[in-house]
């Protein structure tokens, strides 16, 4: 008999305890969070490489704290696929070509000029090739294919691979033969692309930034042909068109957008690589 009192008692407790849980659980049901706000975007790897990106990101973040900026860096051709699937805010590419035709289809809205540097034609310091002293890329490509020296594509329809193309096709030349290497590791970027050509003691057409971040590990190589305007390497934004992809965040890409193109970002954009190269790695060119 003295056990039933017991028992109630602790039914009591458990009951009392259950309730108080849910009271905890429930509490201020009037109150909503507010919701995470942020920003994806694809870009070409090299920027990444290079670091401008994530300062940039860091810089606008720290303005802005209630947004979150992330990015899936893949080659240019890769990089506008991604945005084409419609889940992507913006992007950062390096292809004219692809660029203007992702804007025609109503993927992305208009290019806006953002930044760029050029593309050098990198090869073995002792040059073979006899590069060195050409009097335009178009001729220094023609040593190489006409004597069959080692050359380095990254064959991904990247920026970097479409514009090689165009050099080359602008020079009246179709690269092809066993002394034209598709790199297979070609789409991880200009970084690793250029670390494979050093090892390989080839030729490659690369961009300057690369080269800078990278000059520790180029035993091999050195710049042999530059400062020609078919190898300027122009880098711009373009954002996702929202009339096409309803769920994205094109507002504060926008705003994204328009700090990046003003004074304060391309300010950083010029004098960013200064105090650890001794030169910028690229240059401003918002309008």
């Amino acid at each position: 008999m003295r056990k039933k009192p017991i028992i109630c008692i602790l039914a009591m407790m458990l009951l009392a305890s259950c309730l108080c849980a849910c009271s905890t659980q429930g509490g201020n049901t009037d109150v909503e969070e507010t919701p995470a706000r942020g920003i994806l975007l694809s870009t070409t790897i090299g920027p990444v490489d290079a670091g401008i990106i994530d300062a940039l990101i860091t810089a606008y973040t720290t303005k802005n704290p209630d947004i979150t900026v992330r990015y899936l860096a893949r080659g240019t051709g890769k990089a506008i696929e991604l945005a084409q699937a419609g889940n992507i805010d913006m992007v950062i590419v390096h292809a004219k070509s692809l660029e203007e035709k992702f804007v025609a289809e109503g993927y992305g809205t208009e290019r806006k000029d953002f930044m760029y540097n050029d593309y050098v034609l990198v090869g073995p310091s002792d040059d073979p090739a006899g590069v060195k002293n050409s009097a335009s890329v178009s001729e220094a490509l023609k040593k190489i294919s006409d004597g069959g020296y080692h050359f380095i594509s990254r064959g991904d329809k990247s920026g970097t691979n479409v514009k090689e193309l165009e050099i080359w096709t602008a020079s009246g030349i179709t690269p092809t033969g066993d002394w034209y290497e598709v790199y297979e590791k070609g789409s991880t970027g200009n970084k690793a692309t250029l670390i494979y050509t050093n090892e390989q003691s080839a030729y490659t057409i690369i961009d300057r930034a690369t080269v800078i971040t990278n000059k520790d590990a180029l035993s091999n190589l050195a710049v042999l042909y530059e400062n020609e305007e078919i190898m300027l390497n122009y880098i711009t934004i373009i954002p996702c068109n929202p009339e096409k992809f309803a769920n994205i965040n094109s507002q504060d890409a926008a705003d994204f957008i328009a700090w990046l193109t003003g004074d304060e970002a391309q300010s950083i954009i010029e004098k960013f690589g200064v105090d650890k190269y001794g030169e910028p790695l690229f240059f401003p060119n918002a309008k």
